[in-house]
């Protein structure tokens, strides 16, 4: 009998860490002004969620295995926003490119060695959750983009499941 214990948490990007597409919404290069804000290519400042740098914090030092599953075409962008945002100590596993999600979690699952019924993820795309619990992945569908609220549901949720 496989194992239900939650080993892996994975997230998407655009409307679920930040609230904008990186491949339309903003221009790269990034970069930290002298202020220290994150800004795009044209000035504009870029910023995430309010909570998601404390809950990816919190969730590391709680000793979960993080993850990215992206399926942006602004693959430079998207990994300079994490490395900016302070984020790329937490991820383990980056799968960011255009396709399915599917195809994300069988290259996480390769990597990780872990099976999908002990993954959860969270993402803004009804399609994505669909697709992704279709393989057995607990699939939390973020709203307002990502904070403590619906990660502990979306753990509760997993727990439940067991």
């Amino acid at each position: 009998m496989e194992s239900k214990k939650l080993n892996l948490i994975v997230f998407d990007l655009d409307y679920t860490l930040w609230p904008f597409w990186v491949d339309t919404h903003v221009t790269p290069p990034f970069q930290k002004n002298a202020s220290g804000h994150i800004v795009d290519r044209n000035n504009r400042k870029i910023e995430c969620y309010p909570e998601v740098s404390e809950v990816l914090n919190e969730l590391h030092d709680e000793g979960y295995t993080l993850a990215v599953a992206s399926r942006t075409s602004e693959i430079k962008g998207a990994k300079q926003l994490i490395q900016l945002f302070g984020w790329d100590k937490y991820f383990k596993y980056l799968e960011i490119f255009p396709g399915q999600k599917t195809k994300h979690f069988n290259n996480i699952k390769s990597q990780s060695g872990v099976q999908y019924n002990e993954m959860i993820f969270f993402d803004d795309e009804s399609r994505n959750i669909v697709d992704v619990g279709g393989i057995g992945v607990t699939s939390i569908l973020v709203t307002d983009g990502v904070n403590r609220k619906i990660v502990e549901e979306g753990i509760r949720r997993f727990a439940r499941k067991k």
